[in-house]
């Protein structure tokens, strides 16, 4: 009588490919997007409610205040529930979303080991924080 064995399984590979990379990059945009666009509407819906009986006037440039012009002034202003801190906060998650990509990028070619994307990645990253950080 012999003696039955399973067959063996196969060995599982957990490596970083390609593909898994790609997948992950374009989950992490449509959740990027998809989250602003929620802020979005969520502001734009509390913004009408708050300013549904006001009369604009066009003749007049009328900016947003100075604390909406700084990451700290929006997060305050989203903290207490001022729709146009919101809306900004939906504009700066759009804003992150490529960015968030591009260190997803950087990782991922760390991970797979490839110094000329990794290269690449890190110049691209400089280059969009520079944009961002420079004084006007």
């Amino acid at each position: 009588m012999a003696l039955k064995t399973k067959p063996a399984e196969p060995e599982r590979v957990d490596h970083f490919d390609d593909r898994k990379m790609e997948t992950i990059m374009g989950r992490l945009l449509q959740v990027g997007v998809l989250l602003a666009s929620f802020v979005m509407l969520v502001g734009g819906a509390l913004y009408v409610k708050a300013h549904h009986d006001g009369k604009p006037d066009y003749r007049v440039f009328k900016s947003e205040p100075r604390a909406l012009r700084h990451v700290g002034g929006v997060m305050s202003g989203v903290v207490t529930g001022d729709p146009a801190a919101i809306i900004e906060l939906a504009v700066l998650l759009l804003i992150a979303t490529p960015v968030a990509r591009v260190v997803f990028a950087l990782i991922a070619f760390g991970i797979e080991r490839d110094k000329l994307y990794i290269a690449v990645s890190a110049l691209v990253l400089a280059v969009l924080l520079f944009g961002f950080f420079r004084s006007q």
